[in-house]
Order: structure tokens, then C-alpha cells, then sequence
């Protein structure tokens, strides 16, 4: 066992998931967490292979890691991030099919994996915690259809813009205001939106050059989120 991995900060890690915070009492945690297989993923180790069989439920106690889906032509493209308290693996574990993305560690992560069998217990158990993972799944289908608009309708600066803003969404507006953070790479940002590197770098600098965009120590600063996404909305309802 890791250091700083005892039975609290399982209890702990599994709290602060988004799936289960405030849901579940501090003994249902204990039981749970003992139900759970607890492993270590160095960075860029893989955690699951798009279309490979299994289905279980993973959450990301500690780190951070990436969803990445491969095209037919074997284009990667990467799909989102996800930190603490986030979880991966539902609708395997749901419609019992293969895995529809990969998932690589991004940095040094504490997983903890769930049977499907346990998953589905806990399902039956808590309508609370089913309520809140039907929430989730609305929000991821309501994120990819959005995204399946904007590569039919924007061209590649408007699509970067609005991959922008739903990144400093997820990472938290305050004050109009989000930092991303670490730095994204452009070559994340340009798999996000199916362009290339040059291209983000390009609308980057110009939307630096107006004022929206900041490159502070460990982050990239959304000066103006609110302006941002008017910009983009602008050019959807055009």
C-alpha cells in the first residue's frame, strides 16, 4: 500500500467523488471502499484500451487522467481530462459493451476500480447516487452534441475558441475569470478540435493580442470567459 492510502483516505477519496459527495454515509464509504481494487498508475501508464473488453467503473482518487478516442484511420483525438473525484468506465458497465475510449494516465494517479456486479448494487441501493449519475451522463450527452455542431458548423479559430471556454468551464470560472492549468499543450488543444498545432498557436497569440488570453506561471488565463463564449455563440446563431 502507498504511502498516505489507509482505510480514511479511501473513505476520503471516495467523499469527494462526484458521484457520491454528500450521498453516502461515512460507514457505506468504509464498505465500499473495501469493495474496491486500489491501484497506482505512473504517468502515461494506460489504464483502459478503447474496445477492450471489460467493465468496470473506475475513479480517479488521485491525479489526473486523459480520454482518448481513436478514429478508424487511427487519428487520436483527445476527448476531455479528468482530475479528483471524477469517474470513467459508466457505460460499459451499464450496457456491458467494450470500452469506447482509452484512458492514459496524465500524471502519477490513485485509481479505484469497481465490479460492475458492486456498481449496479450500489445503483439499487442508493436511487440518490443513480439520480446523480443519470445528471452526469445528460451533461456528457448534451457536451458531445454540442461538439458534434460545432465541427459540422465552425471553422478551426471558432472551434478553438469553443473548446476554450468549455475548458475553463470545467476548470472553474471565478469572476468571469478561469486559469487552465497545467499549461494545455497545443497539440492537445489541436486533437481536441481536429486541427494542427499551428493553427492553435496562431489564434492563441491573437486572442493574447486582444486581451482574452493570458499565459501566467503554470497556466493559461481566460481573461474574459463571458466574452469569449459570446463570440463563439455569435458565430452559432449566424
Amino acid at each position: 500500500m502507498g504511502q498516505g492510502q489507509g482505510p480514511q483516505q479511501k473513505r476520503a477519496a471516495l467523499e469527494g467523488l462526484d458521484l457520491f459527495q454528500g450521498l453516502l454515509s461515512p460507514r457505506e464509504l468504509d464498505a465500499l471502499a473495501e469493495l474496491c481494487t486500489w491501484r497506482e498508475f505512473a504517468k502515461d501508464r494506460e489504464v483502459v484500451s478503447q474496445d477492450s473488453p471489460g467493465n468496470d467503473v473506475y475513479f480517479v482518487a488521485r491525479g489526473r487522467v486523459r480520454v482518448t478516442i481513436f478514429a478508424a484511420g487511427g487519428q487520436e483525438v483527445a476527448f476531455r481530462d479528468l482530475g479528483a473525484g471524477k469517474s470513467f468506465g459508466e457505460l460499459s458497465a451499464i450496457d456491458g459493451a467494450a470500452r469506447s475510449a482509452s484512458v492514459v494516465a496524465l500524471e502519477p494517479s490513485w485509481i479505484a476500480t469497481l465490479s460492475r456486479e458492486r456498481f449496479w448494487s450500489v445503483l439499487r441501493e442508493h436511487p440518490s447516487v443513480t439520480e446523480q449519475l443519470l445528471r452526469q451522463l445528460a451533461s456528457l450527452v448534451r457536451n458531445l452534441t454540442e461538439r458534434v455542431v460545432d465541427y459540422s458548423t465552425l471553422g478551426v479559430r471558432n472551434r478553438i475558441q469553443a473548446e476554450l471556454v468549455r475548458m475553463a468551464r470545467e476548470a472553474g470560472v471565478a469572476d468571469n475569470k478561469a486559469t487552465l492549468a497545467p499549461l494545455p499543450r497545443h497539440a492537445d488543444i489541436a486533437s481536441r478540435v481536429s486541427t494542427n498545432r499551428e493553427a492553435v498557436a496562431r489564434e492563441l497569440a491573437e486572442l493574447t493580442r486582444k486581451g482574452l488570453l493570458e499565459k501566467r506561471k503554470g497556466g493559461l488565463t481566460v481573461v474574459d470567459v463571458a466574452r469569449l463564449a459570446a463570440m463563439v455563440d455569435e458565430v452559432r446563431a449566424g
